[in-house]
């Protein structure tokens, strides 16, 4: 009696035993499926900038500095790109205004090449202490990339067309233009980038009657979207209208840019 009673307890132990461990005999998991990122958003179509600023000083001269400035970009990443830019400069000093100027250019390019491509553009100048009333100049020509890397850009371009120029006090003038431009850019680091620019337009009638244009500046991120821009810019004009009208403008640009 004794045995079979020892016998059943023991038999019922190890049925409890092997059915409290079974999670020990099963097979381990599946590893978890890898997880696929999904692909980034395609960039935008429209990108650009706006920015603005302001400079006052007081002490021996009261100066001040206002400036608006524009970028614009429309690439579909197809063959043809639309770019514009604008620049505006409003300086007194003493009371006095000694700047009041505005550039303002358009471009379509068409890609024939990976660095070549053609474009069509429109230039519009305007600086009162120049004594020019507007200045209006559509070109066709070709350009061409000498470096394209994700850091370091450089472009130069020629193109002809004609030059439309109304001073102040004299009659509208049309005549041949042929011009010529070059545009740098550098990525210092993942904030901060050099930009560099030059321009020249020559009449045909005559080509000692010339513009100019050069322009450097320093851009570093502040925020995602927002730079601190500083910029050095030169108008030079071989033919002013007048003795008293200089051939030299110089403007130190500080202004603030939002990224769109």
């Amino acid at each position: 009696m004794r045995v079979v009673l020892g016998r059943a307890v023991l038999g019922s132990a190890m049925v409890i035993g092997l059915a409290g461990t079974p999670v020990l005999a099963q097979a381990p998991a599946p590893p978890p499926c890898p997880c696929v990122e999904p692909p980034p958003p395609p960039p935008p179509v429209w990108t650009g900038s706006f920015g603005a600023g302001l400079a006052i000083t007081q002490g021996n001269k009261d100066t001040s500095n206002f400036n608006l400035s524009f970028d614009v970009k429309r690439d579909p990443k197809t063959r043809t790109l639309f770019k514009a830019d604008g620049l505006y400069i409003l300086a007194t000093e003493g009371g006095e205004e000694n700047a009041d100027r505005g550039i303002i250019n358009g471009r379509v390019e068409r890609l024939i090449t990976d660095r070549a491509y053609t474009f069509v553009q429109v230039s519009y100048v305007r600086d009162r202490f120049k004594d020019i009333d507007y200045l209006i100049a559509p070109t066709v020509g070709l350009g061409y990339k000498l470096v394209a890397t994700d850091r370091t850009t450089l472009d130069v371009d020629s193109s002809v067309g004609m030059v439309f120029e109304k001073n102040t006090g004299f009659d509208l003038e049309s005549d041949g233009a042929v011009t010529f431009g070059e545009k740098f850019t550098h990525k210092i680091s993942s904030s901060a980038a050099f930009t560099q620019g030059a321009t020249a337009l020559w009449k045909m009638n005559d080509f000692g009657d010339a513009l100019y244009t050069f322009s450097a500046g320093l851009a570093a991120s502040v925020t995602t979207r927002v730079q601190l821009k500083l910029e050095f810019q030169d108008v030079y004009k071989t033919r002013p209208t007048g003795l008293l009208v200089d051939k030299n403008d110089i403007a130190f640009i500080t202004a603030f840019v939002y990224k769109f």
